[in-house]
């Protein structure tokens, strides 16, 4: 009977490692999730196209150094009703072909290319902002999940532990030894835990819609993931200094402040004198008569330099520098108030991690002293010296620990995401995530000297 018993146990648990040995091929890391969200979130891949436009100011600036070329072409038919001779047709042709060059225009050409350029940094460091709050985001919905699967768990163990006391108090009243009371209070605890199962499962399911919005795809094999190690900072002061150093909301306003001085440098190029030479050719053909015109039959070809030397031009000029300077101004305040933001989030974030660890050790202790409590509450009751209430009153402290705990396993993972994202450490590279890392700087590569064509780097 025993060796039977044996056997069973053991296809048991080989039929169950069989059953779970797929899941646990298909479970997801929090790296992977964050991989899967920084290749295919639809907002990441906005921001991208969005730096592609960017990309675009620049040949557009550039388009100031080269030269503007026209074609032009004319024709006129004119028919005369003469009494004597009839209808008479006189027709006149002219193709032309123009070429304008910019020879200097006050450095504005110069300096708009160089705001261009530094709207591009800019915006790079702005996509890698959002890069890391995507990563970020994934970071913190997988947490989610891992969180409200325990919590879905700790409240169904709970659910059936509460049928067995319901079953126990009932059964002593049916020899005479409970009373009704203790029925009806067991009875109370098992439809509260029933409704905050219910509860736990609609949160679980929300988090779940919030990472596939995020990583875009189902959450498969979701596990309780650890606080995040690489590239940590070694202390609170190595994590603000490397926050103001590399945290790229930052450097994008810093990019920003470059791009706002070259733009008062190009407004103040409007008061600077301007050369242009310009060069056409023209072909004129016709048989008009002396009678309705000239008789054309010519080419003619001219060079022309023109120094224009602006003096007024009612005002705007200035107004236009002194907005540009006033621009300038609000972006250097908003370096200071990037680097506040980012100090206040660092700090902020570390707190929070030692809170959560603290915490995480606080309910760990919590739950191993609740558990005691809980079973010698449970051999009191037995011996008359505790009541049914004394029972739920202690599984409610076990209960309460153990989501505490979850709690705080969820939040010392953000928490130590957050910190790594506030240092400007949460990227693909730092991270070793297993995905493509984008480069924007060959798109800019591609396009910063075009002179024409109307099709996209990727054929569109």
């Amino acid at each position: 009977m025993v060796s039977i018993v044996r056997k069973a146990a053991l296809w048991a648990a080989v039929s169950t490692g069989v059953l779970l040995a797929p899941h646990a091929v298909l479970a997801e890391t929090i790296f992977g999730a964050m991989a899967k969200a920084y290749a295919n979130n639809p907002d990441l891949n906005a921001a991208r196209a969005g730096l592609r436009a960017t990309d675009e100011g620049v040949p557009i600036a550039k388009a100031g150094y080269r030269p503007q070329v026209s074609a032009s072409a004319t024709g006129t038919l004119t028919r005369v009703d003469r009494e004597r001779t009839g209808v008479e047709d006189f027709h006149d042709g002219q193709v032309g072909i123009s070429i304008t060059q910019t020879i200097f225009d006050g450095f504005q050409t110069l300096n708009n290319v160089r705001a261009a350029q530094s709207d591009v940094f800019a915006g790079r460091e702005t996509l890698k902002a959002n890069e890391i709050q995507i990563l970020l985001a994934a970071a913190q919905s997988y947490a989610n999940i891992a969180r409200d699967q325990q919590i879905v768990s700790i409240r169904r163990q709970n659910l059936a532990f509460l049928r067995e006391q319901l079953n126990a108090a009932q059964a002593r009243l049916d020899v005479g030894e409970g009373t009704r009371t203790d029925v009806s209070q067991a009875e109370a605890e098992l439809a509260n835990a029933q409704s905050l199962l219910v509860t736990a499962i609609a949160q679980l399911k929300q988090s779940e819609a919030v990472y596939v919005q995020i990583v875009g795809a189902a959450p498969t094999g979701i596990r309780q993931p650890r606080p995040a190690t690489k590239g940590m900072p070694r202390s609170l002061d190595q994590a603000v200094a490397t926050g103001l150093r590399e945290n790229p909301q930052i450097l994008a306003a810093q990019y920003n402040v470059d791009s706002a001085g070259f733009q008062v440098k190009s407004a103040e190029g409007t008061m600077l004198p301007g050369v242009v030479i310009q060069g056409s050719v023209t072909r004129n053909t016709g048989n008009a008569g002396t009678t309705v015109g000239s008789g054309l039959d010519d080419t003619t070809a001219s060079v022309t330099a023109r120094l224009e030397v602006p003096i007024y031009q009612g005002g705007a000029e200035y107004g236009q520098i002194r907005q540009a300077k006033e621009v300038l101004g609000q972006q250097r305040i908003l370096v200071d108030s990037a680097r506040a933001s980012v100090q206040q989030t660092v700090v902020s974030a570390h707190a929070q991690l030692e809170s959560a660890l603290a915490r995480i050790t606080a309910s760990r202790s919590q739950i191993s002293a609740a558990n005691l409590a809980l079973e010698g509450v449970i051999e009191e009751r037995k011996v008359g010296q505790r009541t049914t209430l004394d029972v739920l009153d202690a599984q409610q402290d076990v209960l309460d620990a153990q989501e505490s705990l979850a709690a705080a396993q969820r939040d010392a993972v953000v928490a130590s995401y957050a910190l790594l994202a506030a240092t400007g450490k949460l990227t693909v590279a730092v991270q070793g995530l297993q995905v493509a890392e984008y480069r924007p700087e060959q798109h800019y590569e591609a396009v910063k000297d075009k002179w024409f064509g109307l099709r996209t780097v990727d054929g569109r």
